[in-house]
């Protein structure tokens, strides 16, 4: 979820400061890109999982603190929601096993926590959004102690002006409103970093928004909230409208919105930060006392902790980071658009698929960004989330086409060459890739299996058979078989 901060109130001096400071951070940024001040010889990958947790009968376990001190794990962390942890996976080279390494690294990590944390009733649970979530879990009192969420929440609010609307509409209807930021905690996803130098940055970025639809298509695994079935990752427009600061007012002037896919193909990493500062007030205008510019010239190289800590209350699907790792500073995308699970198998399998293709297209001699509008690639992405595994997507010099079909004849090839252009070894492409090539073939995901599933309990009340479904879900998910081999 980002840095901690400590619980404070915020001036109007401490606005302006805090403006100046970013400003000052981003021109000291585009400096540093121009002198080539970057980690690029050896990319690195990276992988962070979010989690749920339940009790003994599949309710939600709000119980995050005791789980993590059981775990007593530091690559376990605190999550906004009571009911919510997040590992962080060592970042990996692909050519040395790296997809291997995350898996195995992965479920070993897993095991042990499960293991520990069910000791004090909290079991780990892979999926997008808790099936089990009630309005009850609604409340302030769900959010976790560390005062950053608190904060967050309270700038998030006051920014608003009034409650947050929730307004969904799938198979069922979803009208409700909250007084706090705890809907944005029953949305946990699977982030895939991929590190690159500044001259790529912008071919990475573009291609990740061109397959984020595709990427949900194959992979939704969030069906219910709140016990009606909404949109297959109904994470997206859950978080889409759990985070907005914009009354109905600011939306109709045109105010952008802090989860954002964007408005255009970029041409340099500085275009998304240069964004951030021009369109997004801070939330949390915490200033510091470095002097980036005096840093840099010093020969040093600076946090930009304005910059970075205002680029963490920007929530793009995929969204630039900038980090100092070692002394050396360096770029990377950070792809946000999946739900976890059902099982580490997919979820590898995922992050597989998504490094692959995204190299092989950000290395294409003609860009498929060139050929295809900004508003198709946004459009894809939100039918996407809508439709699963059913989606019809556009996609040039072919039009619309399902989503499986599209995999299966163009992408998946492109995919495994990413994969051996990363020098990944073959007998890992082979499996992960044959993955999601069932899982097109068998046309099912996480989302439609917990569907299909749920439609055989249609005389049972709803959530007595949400619970039951959830615990089919968690018994395949420690199986580690993938989610098309379930039934």
């Amino acid at each position: 979820m980002g840095e901690e901060v400590a619980a404070q109130e915020f001036t109007r001096a401490d606005r302006t400061r805090h403006r100046e400071k970013v400003r000052r951070n981003l021109d000291v940024f585009a400096r540093m890109l121009r002198e080539a001040r970057f980690d690029t010889d050896d990319p690195m990958t990276g992988l962070e999982v979010e989690l749920n947790l339940v009790d003994e009968h599949n309710d939600p376990a709000l119980k995050n603190a005791e789980a993590l001190e059981a775990i007593a794990d530091p690559d376990f962390q605190t999550e906004l929601g009571q009911f919510n942890i997040e590992i962080n996976v060592a970042p990996a080279k692909l050519r040395e096993g790296g997809l291997d390494t995350f898996e195995q690294g992965l479920r070993r990590s897993l095991n042990d926590a499960e293991d520990k944390s069910s000791k004090v009733g909290a079991h780990l649970a892979m999926i997008g959004i808790l099936p089990t979530l009630a309005e009850g879990h609604m409340a302030p009192s769900s959010i976790s102690a560390n005062p950053r969420y608190a904060l967050l929440g309270e700038q998030i609010l006051a920014a608003r002006g009034e409650d947050i609307a929730i307004s969904i509409s799938g198979h069922d209807r979803l009208e409700t409103t909250s007084d706090s930021i705890v809907p944005e905690a029953a949305c946990t996803s699977t982030q895939f970093h991929v590190q690159t130098s500044p001259d790529d940055f912008a071919a990475v970025w573009n291609a990740s928004q061109v397959i984020a639809g595709v990427q949900l298509a194959l992979a939704a695994n969030s069906p219910y909230l709140l016990g009606k079935q909404l949109w297959r990752e109904t994470r997206i427009p859950l978080f889409e409208q759990a985070t907005d600061t914009r009354s109905e007012e600011l939306k109709a002037q045109g105010v952008r919105p802090r989860v954002w896919f964007g408005e255009r193909w970029i041409t340099s990493v500085f275009d998304l930060f240069e964004e951030n500062v021009r369109y997004f007030p801070a939330l949390l205008p915490i200033t510091e006392d470095e002097d980036p510019l005096e840093v840099l010239e010093g020969g040093g190289v600076p946090r930009l902790a304005e910059l970075r800590l205002h680029n963490g209350t920007i929530y793009r699907w995929n969204r630039p980071v900038y980090d100092v790792v070692a002394g050396v500073p360096h770029l990377r995308v950070e792809n946000r658009i999946l739900a976890a699970g059902p099982t580490v198998v997919d979820t590898v399998a995922n992050a597989a698929f998504y490094f692959g293709l995204v190299r092989a297209l950000a290395t294409s001699e003609r860009p498929l960004w060139s050929q295809m509008s900004f508003s198709a690639a946004e459009e894809n992405f939100h039918v996407a989330a809508q439709q699963g595994i059913e989606a019809q997507l556009y996609w040039p010099g072919i039009g619309h086409v399902r989503a499986t079909e599209l995999v299966l004849r163009r992408l998946l090839p492109l995919a495994e060459q990413g994969l051996q252009d990363w020098g990944a070894p073959q007998d890992q492409i082979d499996r992960l890739l044959g993955v999601i090539e069932q899982r097109c073939l068998l046309q099912t995901n996480g989302a439609e299996w917990f569907v299909q599933r749920m439609q055989r309990r249609q005389t049972e009340d709803t959530y007595d058979a949400l619970r039951a479904t959830l615990g089919e879900y968690l018994e395949r998910m420690h199986t580690n078989e993938p989610v098309h081999t379930w039934d």
